[in-house]
């Protein structure tokens, strides 16, 4: 019997020396961010009080297609590049499936995720223009977790909004980023003006990734030498996290496949862009006929049923005005256990992206997440991060298609983490006490109709 091949590995000579930047490939340029006061197209330098100098370089490039990856972070990155891809032969078989499933298993980097891919470059760009303290947000706690590890790394300070409900439900998400020396709030909170506006309001706000970006820029603007950073959204965290795509198309060829479909779960974009963008330059550049697949939440389904417009990526109006689809940043999504998904906003390049047809999205309900993280941990032996779930079913949904048609399909998902620290969502599960959320059109509206930018 011959041995088939189930994981495929690059040595760190081959871990990618630079990231992709897909905007100077674009044909369509996203459209520039604005200042909310002049309306006027964002230069670098205004964002320098926010961001470290490079990144807010990286964030604007639309000219240079590879930016190199400094060294230190290079180095940081062996500690667990490459990661495997992953021929999921069980999942196949539990399926009876004749699609080619692979995965990329980001869940093995030292916080569970591929948050780490963008905290460590982010707090190196810190670190080299002389900032000791660095604050951000935080979901379900995988980038909050991430930027932790990344601060303590470089040695700097890190205070991180945990979005209130999930600061709740995810205790040991909690514990991780402390372990590492951070200092974790829920939010919103009685700390910052954003967040006391906020309760006064709503008492009981159980809070928003919107909320907790609102209270963390307003800690960097009040503190010296402090800066904000980023686990999504924006365009230089999408741009490093391309190390994934690089590293898969390499790893594609070792399994002398190329994928037909790419998926990728779906908050703000920073995991979708990882592993589509590399892909998506051949699309772009070459005409091949891949399909791109963002999978949301149908709780909170800013591609699917979302409006391009500009507005805010925070709920107080803090940040610069983003071109993108959005369900307004008023809107407060429903409790899931996707917490890292709970984002009322795409980045502005999958917003374009989206908008040229160069992809495309669905929503998924919550039940059906966990149905099918389970399916996949009894046949790959990994049990999934909630947010992970979405791409996991998207994927199962194209194999499926693939009985009907008896199509031979290779493709390809990216598992964004692991779900070992959030079994008390799952246990939810297993006691049949989750539930889907449905989502009625008068409330999208109503948040749309909202004052906006």
């Amino acid at each position: 019997m011959s041995v088939k091949q189930k994981r495929f590995f690059l040595s760190e000579d081959e871990i990618p020396r630079y990231w992709y930047n897909i905007q100077a490939d674009m044909v369509n340029k996203p459209m520039p961010p604005l200042n909310p006061q002049t309306k006027e197209p964002l230069k670098p330098e205004d964002l320098y009080p926010i961001f470290a100098k490079e990144l807010c370089h990286q964030e604007l490039d639309q000219e240079n297609a590879w930016i190199e990856i400094p060294e230190p972070v290079r180095e940081y990155y062996k500690y667990w590049r490459s990661t495997p891809l992953v021929r999921a032969y069980g999942l196949e078989k539990a399926l009876g499936t004749p699609a080619h499933i692979y995965f990329k298993n980001e869940s093995v980097s030292p916080i569970g995720s591929h948050k780490l891919n963008s905290a460590i470059p982010q707090a190196y760009y810190c670190k080299q223009e002389g900032v000791t303290n660095v604050t951000t947000e935080t979901g379900a706690g995988q980038w909050g977790a991430a930027l932790s590890y990344a601060a303590k790394l470089f040695g700097l300070e890190a205070a991180v909004y945990q979005v209130k409900i999930s600061y709740n439900q995810k205790p040991y998400r909690r514990s991780i980023m402390q372990t590492f020396g951070a200092q974790v709030t829920p939010s919103p909170s009685m700390s910052t003006r954003a967040g006391k506006d906020i309760l006064t309001q709503t008492p009981n706000h159980q809070g928003s990734l919107g909320t907790a970006i609102s209270e963390a820029i307003e800690l960097a603007r009040t503190t010296p030498n402090c800066k904000y950073t980023l686990g999504s959204v924006l365009s230089h965290v999408s741009l490093h996290q391309t190390v994934i795509g690089l590293e898969a198309e390499k790893q594609m060829e070792m399994a002398g496949e190329y994928p037909d479909i790419v998926i990728g779960c779906f908050g703000g974009g920073s995991n979708f862009a990882g592993i589509c963008f590399p892909f998506m330059r051949h699309t772009i550049k070459e005409g091949r006929k891949t399909r791109f697949v963002a999978a949301e939440p149908a709780s909170c389904p800013k591609l699917t049923r979302g409006k391009f417009q500009y507005d805010f990526a925070d709920e107080a109006g803090y940040t610069p005005l983003l071109p993108m689809y959005t369900l307004g940043h008023k809107f407060a999504p429903a409790n899931i256990h996707a917490g890292g998904l709970r984002f009322h906003g795409a980045g502005v390049i999958v917003s374009q992206l989206l908008k040229d047809g160069l992809m495309e999205a669905v929503d998924i309900p919550q039940l059906e997440t966990f149905e099918t993280g389970c399916l996949f941990a009894q046949a790959e032996g990994i049990i999934p991060a909630p947010e992970s779930c979405h791409a996991i079913a998207a994927a199962v949904r194209e194999a499926k298609k693939c009985i009907e048609t008896g199509e031979e399909k290779v493709i390809l998902f990216n598992l964004s983490g692991h779900g070992l620290v959030d079994m008390a969502s799952y246990d939810q599960y297993l006691a049949g006490n989750l539930m889907n959320y449905d989502l009625p059109d008068e409330v999208i509206e109503k948040s749309l109709g909202d004052k906006q930018a």
